[in-house]
């Protein structure tokens, strides 16, 4: 270990990271699985996914292409998932959402294996949840490295 590793010294202050920042990092470390990514990053992802999952849906259901609903002149809904665009949206957005929850996992010194304790039915989602609302651990981790922006 290097005496920066040792001390902590970069790890005090977590970097600031914006919307754009958190984008390019989720895209660009899509599958650096041994970092850390703060919890600014991580939500920045959240809301970006979610955002462009709903537009994807939005898009499938004004176009038709939804299966299960679709626009029409009278009503108009937008259903979760389904048609290509949100499939493909989805499939393209998966990798790199994993990749930064591991790495938000890291931040606060837990294993990604953790992400399997989602598949406990609710229960598994509040640990989850409870794991990336921490703040991240100060000084060094098992895995001191940052994907870069």
């Amino acid at each position: 270990m290097s005496a920066e590793e040792t001390t902590g010294v970069g790890f005090e202050q977590p970097p600031k990271t914006g919307l754009i920042d958190a984008i390019k990092k989720g895209f660009k470390g899509y599958v650096v699985w041994n970092a850390r990514s703060t919890r600014a990053e991580y939500w920045w992802w959240a809301l970006f996914a979610v955002v462009v999952g709903f537009v994807a849906s939005v898009i499938d259901s004004a176009a038709g292409l939804d299966p299960v609903t679709s626009a029409t002149p009278d009503t108009w809904s937008v259903s979760v998932g389904g048609g290509p665009i949100a499939t493909i949206t989805g499939l393209v957005l998966f990798l790199p959402g994993l990749s930064v929850l591991v790495r938000r996992l890291h931040d606060t010194d837990r294993s990604g294996w953790w992400v399997w304790i989602s598949l406990v039915p609710l229960i598994g989602l509040i640990v989850l949840l409870v794991f990336v609302l921490l703040p991240c651990r100060m000084g060094p981790t098992r895995w001191n490295n940052r994907v870069p922006a």
